[in-house]
Parts: C-alpha cells; structure tokens; sequence
C-alpha cells in the first residue's frame, strides 16, 4: 500500500491487484484505499440484509449481491463495495471476471460512526451519478431505522424514513423489505418482555 500513496494507479492496474488481495479497497481518486473493519452488529445485519432481500427477490428477475461485489463509477472512474446491491436484468458487469456490477438499481449501505460521513456525502453522490440507480439505503445500525432514498420519476431524489414494524417500498425491482428482518437479533428484547411472553 506504500506504492498506492506514491502514485496514480490506472483502473486496470487496480483491478489485477485488487483481485489478488486478501482484503477489499475501494479506488478512489487514482489509488487503492483499504475498507474498514466490521463490527458484529454491522455484520449480523449485512447479513439480514441479503437474506431478506433474497427472499424478496426469489421469483423477480433481479438479483442480490453481497459486499464482495464491486460497483464501477464511471463518472469519477473510481471502484466501490457496497454492503449490499441489488442488479435487474439484463446484469451487467465490468469484464469477463464478473467481479464487477455496472448497473445496480439497489444500494445498501450499513452506517458506521467511521463511513457514516462518507456514506451520506461523496458516495452517495457518486452512486447519484448511476443511470441504473433507483434506491439507496442507510441502514442504522444503532436503532431501528432506514434512510430511503428513492429517484423519482423527474430524477429528482426523495426521503423516506423507515421505522420498526414498517416495510421499505423498493419500487425499482417490486419489492418491500420488513424493516423487523433487517434487524433480527440485532438488538436485545426490552427489559421484561421475556417474562411478559411466557
């Protein structure tokens, strides 16, 4: 990584590397930049995420994707990683390695006190500049609580906050996700509420 702070790096010379490490790295402005580490909690519900949208998506012609699936910018030339995506068909990807989406119509993205600021700012605004792109999701993870952005018909982006018992209206690939899922065992029932059901 030493190098990736004394140069510019061309996308193809990111994507040999990248696909030969261990650990993931975004390409941003001409260099490799390593991901963060996950808490449990992020990854208990990046796991929700997938698995709810997987059941979603079962008999649509739309397709989920985990972290480990890049997404091109072709606006800013960069390379980024998703918690989670959702591509419609005809999926596109990059090259022949399939590593790579180019046109997802969902982004998920589980917040962090350390990419919250980052995940709000320059990287919604450069998953803004995706054609394919019609919904961006801020998941929480400290309460139960969903940021929908959603471009609507004259391109211009709205906000829907999701709460507990609600369902997130995914209009780009028909389908709702119960918010309550997202967050299965994330958080501990309420003082009493063991004894309160028994």
């Amino acid at each position: 990584m030493a190098d990736a702070a004394e140069r510019l790096w061309s996308p193809d010379e990111y994507l040999a590397w990248e696909r030969a490490q261990p650990t993931k790295h975004d390409y941003v402005d001409g260099a490799p930049v390593a991901m963060a580490g996950a808490s449990a909690r992020h990854n208990l519900i990046a796991a929700n995420v997938v698995g709810e949208v997987r059941e979603a998506l079962r008999s649509k012609s739309c397709s989920p994707f985990p972290s480990d699936m890049r997404v091109r910018i072709p606006a800013t030339g960069g390379y980024r990683y998703p918690d989670a995506s959702i591509a419609c068909e005809p999926i596109q990807f990059e090259d022949d390695a399939v590593d790579t989406l180019k046109n997802p119509s969902v982004i998920i993205k589980i917040l962090s006190p350390t990419t919250e600021a980052e995940d709000r700012g320059r990287k919604f605004r450069e998953y803004r500049t995706l054609p394919s792109l019609r919904d961006y999701l801020l998941v929480s993870q400290d309460e139960i609580w969903v940021e929908h952005w959603f471009r609507q018909d004259n391109g211009v982006w709205a906000l829907r906050d999701v709460r507990a018992g609600e369902r997130v209206q995914l209009a780009s690939c028909g389908v709702e996700l119960r918010v309550d899922e997202l967050y299965l065992k994330v958080f501990p029932p309420p003082e009493g509420a063991a004894e309160a059901a028994s």
